[in-house]
C-alpha cells in the first residue's frame, strides 16, 4: 500500500473515531446564555426573540480541535413581520408576536438575493378571538431601514460584533444578526422546492419542515451597493439560516466531518474570511456550506459511505469549488435562489482557484497529518511516552502505530 492511500486511511481513522455525534455542548450552553440575555423588551413596548444560528446549531459532532468561532444569534423584533410580495395579510401569528405588527413587503433589488422592505400593513389583533385584521399602509414608499448607519464599526457581514464584557463567565465573542422574520417561503426560491432531487436528498419530510419554517430577511446591502447611501440603509438580504441548519442536522457523521474538515483546512490556510459574510471576500465558509450542500444532494449516499477516504472525499469538493471559480464567469450557485451567484466578480478569483486545482490527496493527506492530526494529539495531554511515538514518526506505518498507542491509553483513562 502506498504511503498516499496510508496517510488518507490514517487521518479517516482518526477523524471518524474523533467526530462522534455528541449531546449538546457547552457552545450551546453559551448561545442559550447569549439568546437569553438579550430577549428582553425593545423600545419600550415590543420585546425580541433570539435563536442561535451558524456553528452552533448545525454540527451535531464535537470535533477534537476548535469548529466554534463567535456565538451566533440572530433576533427579530415581535412587533415586525415579512411577507413575499403579493402575499395577502396574515390573519393569524405566532404567539410571540405582539398585538400590532408593521408588516412589510419583500420586494426584489437589482442584485439577487438582496430586497428592499417597503411597509404595506398595520395589524392589530382582536380582542375576541386573536386573528388579525389588516390595515393598508397609504404611504408604501416607507421603506425599513437595516440600522447599519446607526453603528459605525464592529459588523462582521450582517452581524454586530459583540466582545463579552464579563468576561469571567466564559462566554465566547458574539455576532448578533438583526432580521425581520417571514413565515412563509419566499417566491425567489420556489425552485428549490420544486427541483428534482437525484438522490432523494433532502426527503420530503425533510423539506416540508424546511419550507414550513419560512425565511428571514437580515439587514445588510450588497458589497457594490455600498457607497450608494439610501440602498447602504434600505437593501437587506434574503437569510436560510433556519433551512441550512434543518439540511445540516440531517446529514451522516461522515459529511459533518467532511464539512468540518474543509472548514478547518479552508480557514488555517487564510482561503476564507473570518467571519460568515457571503460578500465580504473572495471566498468564506458560506461558500464552503453551499459547496457541501449541493455535493449532498448531487451525490449518492453511496458515495460518502463505500470505501471511506476522507482525504479523497474533500480533494474531490475542494476540486468543484475550484472549477466554479476557474469558469470564464467564476460562479458559485446559491443553493436555495437560482439567479444568485455567491461569487463577487469584482474579484480576483484566479490565484485561489490555482491553489485549490493543485491540491492532490498526497499532499492533502500529509497537511491533515500534520495539521490537525499532530495538532489534536498536542492538546490531549499525551503521555510521554506516547508523544515520543509522534515527534519520531516519520513513516505513515509509525504514525499508525503511534495512534494505536495513543488510543489504548485514551481508552484506559476513559474507563
Amino acid at each position: 500500500m502506498s504511503r498516499e492511500c496510508d496517510l488518507d486511511s490514517t487521518v479517516t481513522e482518526f477523524l471518524l473515531d474523533t467526530c462522534q455525534p455528541c449531546p449538546p455542548s457547552r457552545y450551546n450552553v453559551h448561545a442559550a446564555l447569549v439568546c437569553g440575555m438579550i430577549t428582553a423588551p425593545f423600545d419600550g413596548e415590543c420585546s425580541i426573540t433570539a435563536i442561535p444560528t451558524g456553528s452552533v446549531p448545525e454540527f451535531c459532532i464535537e470535533p477534537m480541535l476548535p469548529y466554534i468561532g463567535d456565538i451566533d444569534v440572530m433576533w427579530h423584533r415581535n412587533d415586525q413581520l415579512a411577507i413575499p410580495r403579493g402575499h395577502p395579510p396574515p390573519t393569524q401569528l405566532p404567539a410571540e408576536f405582539h398585538s400590532y405588527v408593521h408588516v412589510y413587503e419583500i420586494v426584489d433589488s437589482h442584485v439577487p438575493g438582496y430586497v428592499y422592505l417597503p411597509i404595506r400593513y398595520l395589524l392589530s389583533q382582536c380582542s375576541n378571538d386573536d386573528n388579525y385584521n389588516a390595515v393598508e399602509y397609504y404611504d408604501r414608499e416607507k421603506y425599513l431601514q437595516n440600522d447599519r448607519s446607526k453603528h459605525s464599526y464592529g459588523f462582521h457581514g450582517p452581524a454586530l460584533f459583540l466582545h463579552p464584557r464579563d468576561e469571567s463567565l466564559g462566554l465566547s465573542d458574539q455576532d448578533l444578526v438583526r432580521c425581520v422574520r417571514c413565515l412563509s417561503w419566499p417566491a425567489q426560491a420556489a425552485d428549490w422546492r420544486t427541483r428534482h432531487k437525484n438522490y432523494g436528498w433532502p426527503d420530503s419530510a425533510t423539506l416540508d419542515r424546511v419550507v414550513s419554517n419560512g425565511c428571514d430577511v437580515v439587514g445588510v446591502a450588497h458589497r457594490q451597493c455600498r457607497q450608494h447611501e439610501w440602498i447602504f440603509q434600505a437593501q437587506w438580504r434574503l437569510s436560510f439560516s433556519r433551512a441550512e441548519i434543518v439540511l445540516i442536522n440531517s446529514w451522516m457523521p461522515i459529511q459533518q466531518t467532511v464539512y468540518h474538515m474543509l472548514r478547518y483546512f479552508t480557514k488555517t490556510e487564510r482561503l476564507t474570511e473570518n467571519a460568515d459574510n457571503i460578500a465580504a471576500g473572495p471566498l468564506s465558509n458560506y461558500h464552503i456550506k453551499t459547496l457541501m450542500l449541493w455535493c449532498c444532494e448531487m451525490k449518492s449516499g453511496n458515495w460518502w459511505t463505500d470505501d471511506v477516504k476522507l482525504v479523497r472525499i474533500c480533494v474531490h469538493l475542494l476540486h468543484i469549488l475550484g472549477e466554479w471559480l476557474t469558469h470564464p464567469h467564476p460562479r458559485c450557485p446559491h443553493y436555495f435562489i437560482d439567479k444568485c451567484n455567491l461569487i463577487d466578480n469584482s474579484f480576483n478569483m484566479a490565484n485561489v482557484a490555482d491553489q485549490l486545482m493543485k491540491i492532490d490527496k498526497t499532499w492533502l493527506s500529509a497537511w491533515f497529518t500534520d495539521n490537525y492530526v499532530r495538532k489534536c494529539l498536542q492538546l490531549n495531554d499525551c503521555p510521554q511516552n506516547v508523544s515520543r511515538l509522534f515527534a519520531d514518526a516519520t513513516s505513515s506505518m509509525e504514525l499508525k502505530n503511534a495512534l494505536v498507542a495513543w488510543k489504548q491509553k485514551r481508552s484506559l483513562v476513559n474507563r
